[in-house]
C-alpha cells in the first residue's frame, strides 16, 4: 500500500525549517511569561522601580570576581 503525495504534501516539501522561516512568520505569538505579566498588569499595576536599584544585584557579594580577590590578598 502506497501512499500517493497530494497537492497540500507539495508545499511542503521544498519548506525548509530553520530561523527565517520562522522570521518570516506573519504572526509571533508573545512568550508565556509576556502573556502572563500582561495578565497580571492588567488586574494590578505593576509598582515603580528606579533605574538603578539600591541594593546590588542576587549573588553580587558572593560572585565568582570577589572570590578571586579575596584569594589573591
Amino acid at each position: 500500500m502506497t501512499i500517493e503525495p497530494g497537492p497540500a504534501d507539495d508545499d511542503w516539501d521544498a519548506e525548509i525549517l530553520d530561523d527565517g522561516f520562522v522570521r518570516r512568520a506573519e504572526i509571533h505569538e508573545a512568550s508565556g511569561r509576556a502573556r502572563m505579566l500582561g495578565a497580571r498588569w492588567k488586574r494590578e499595576a505593576p509598582e515603580p522601580q528606579p533605574w538603578r536599584a539600591d541594593q546590588p544585584p542576587a549573588g553580587w557579594f558572593w560572585s565568582r570576581a570577589r572570590r578571586r580577590r579575596r584569594r589573591v590578598r
